[in-house]
């Protein structure tokens, strides 16, 4: 999820792409997930979490080889779509073994150890990454995830076991199609509408018509139908409804930093690879802590941990947001590091909150819809800001250009003016880059303001929760004392 996103410049490069085409080699690989991920409850009733795994692992390393061999956009583009589609099971699936693996009372510690393996990809990933792609290609980000791939094969091979399988379920294709082309089409349009001009395009209306009627569908469809794609009873549980709420924020904020950063740091700032992902490694590096603290710190109110994870990654987009052209390696560290932090704060209560007052057997498809609205939200706030970026950028170049003429006093001024002139056709040239360049830094601004109020707009959610107790672990009896019945008889 998260390695691809230190070679977007190279890729933008070397596929002659555009800020926004080059964006799709994220936001494809996001909606490819979120339209697969619902399917987890039947396909492993249908085949069983062992043959399940297994094959999505497999083929999932298959398409990542592929991604590396790519000669074209297109090309690129379906391969991280396989992607996507065949590693949308694994995080549910294996999120559901877990919490049905332990009692209540040890979901917390357990989910924090889960959460671990969570954490080391964005730590390793992007510095890894970052040093292959500079010292080769673009194409390392993915050969060097093939052979973890295969070891992952084996380990599904050798460890898990197959669960129970329901006989004869049924797919209810009418609402994973409708549910599946409402999502692919509200994402093209986000992904579209600023290089169609949004409503003055035919193509834009009609994605967005699809959308809602698909949409539509898909509603009506859940609530009448007898054994709809999603059950409704699902949204009958207060905890559940307001967990996948918190989830889709925790979703929209989760990847965007990580999408933009790269572009900023090497287009406007001229970073090689490498720092770029060793920057983005720092995200990674507080991820880790705050999984870590979480750890012991699991015992207390989940949603104390909500309010101070949402907090910090909107600290973290108002440091962003105060970014100027001149930014330093730390301002970008510690402002990755903090958002990251926040990360580890929410995973392991956001599970908890969600999944609290839900009954175990609708675990599975419960968690589909967390890591469904968690995908959704990551690609719709990517597209929505790389749209930002790219709409201020328009405008700010017009205000900024409107200022730069020959009669500007700021021109008779050589401490100002510097090497720039206006006396030549090659100078007018570095001087519209410059302004260019200024006005993009402007809509990288606006996004990460955008970033920061989404963040807070969680927090009045958090104050809707109600947790019921966790169900305490049996009492141990201590060793050599006899049951109370067996003692009256010997009293006796």
């Amino acid at each position: 999820m998260t390695i691809a996103n230190v070679s977007l410049p190279q890729m933008q490069g070397a596929l002659s792409a555009t800020q926004d085409q080059i964006a799709l080699v994220i936001t494809f690989n996001i909606v490819a997930t979120a339209v697969a991920t619902p399917m987890t409850g039947w396909l492993t009733a249908r085949f069983g979490q062992r043959r399940l795994l297994l094959f999505c692992v497999a083929a999932f390393t298959l398409a990542t080889l592929m991604c590396g061999l790519s000669g074209s956009l297109e090309m690129l583009v379906f391969f991280r779509v396989a992607q996507g589609l065949f590693g949308a099971p694994l995080a549910p699936l294996s999120q559901s073994i877990v919490l049905a693996s332990y009692p209540q009372h040890k979901h917390g510690t357990a989910t924090s150890i889960f959460g671990m393996g969570v954490v080391l990809g964005p730590l390793i990933a992007p510095t890894i990454g970052g040093y292959l792609s500079e010292e080769y290609s673009w194409r390392w980000v993915f050969f060097m995830i093939v052979p973890i791939g295969m070891a992952s094969l084996l380990g599904c091979w050798a460890f898990v076991a197959d669960g129970v399988r329901a006989a004869r379920i049924r797919l209810d294709w009418t609402g994973f199609i409708a549910l599946s082309v409402a999502i692919a089409c509200f994402q093209l349009l986000l992904d579209r509408g600023e290089r169609n001009s949004w409503l003055e395009s035919t193509e834009i209306v009609l994605e967005i018509c699809a959308a809602g009627l698909c949409f539509y569908i898909f509603l009506v469809h859940t609530f009448t139908a007898e054994r709809p794609f999603l059950n409704p009873r699902l949204f009958l549980d207060r905890n559940f409804v307001l967990g996948i709420a918190l989830t889709l924020v925790f979703g929209l904020l989760n990847f965007t930093p990580m999408t933009l950063l790269p572009g900023l740091l090497q287009n406007l700032r001229g970073y090689p690879d490498s720092i770029i992902g060793l920057l983005l490694g720092a995200r990674g590096a507080g991820t880790l802590l705050g999984f870590s603290v979480l750890f012991f710190g699991n015992r207390y109110d989940p949603r104390i941990w909500l309010v101070c994870g949402f907090t910090l990654q909107g600290i973290a987009g108002w440091m962003m947001a105060q970014f100027d052209i001149n930014l330093t390696t730390s301002d970008v560290a510690w402002a990755g590091f903090i958002q990251g932090l926040g990360t580890g704060f929410l995973w392991v209560p956001l599970t908890l909150v969600t999944f609290n007052t839900l009954p175990r057997e609708l675990f599975a498809e419960g968690s589909s819809i967390f890591h469904l609205l968690r995908n959704i939200g990551s690609s719709v706030h990517i597209s929505i800001s790389v749209a930002l970026v790219l709409h201020s950028a328009k405008i700010n170049y017009g205000h900024l250009a409107e200022a730069v003429t020959p009669y500007a006093k700021a021109w008779q001024m050589p401490s100002v003016a510097g090497a720039w002139s206006m006396g030549s056709i090659q100078s007018l040239a570095h001087v519209s880059s410059e302004v260019q360049r200024q006005g993009l830094m402007i809509g990288y601004i606006n996004a990460f303001y955008f970033y920061t109020l989404t963040a807070l707009a969680a927090l009045p959610l958090i104050m809707m929760v109600r947790m019921k107790k966790a169900e305490k672990a049996p009492a141990r009896k201590p060793p050599g004392q006899a049951p109370q019945a067996i003692k009256s008889v010997q009293n006796r």
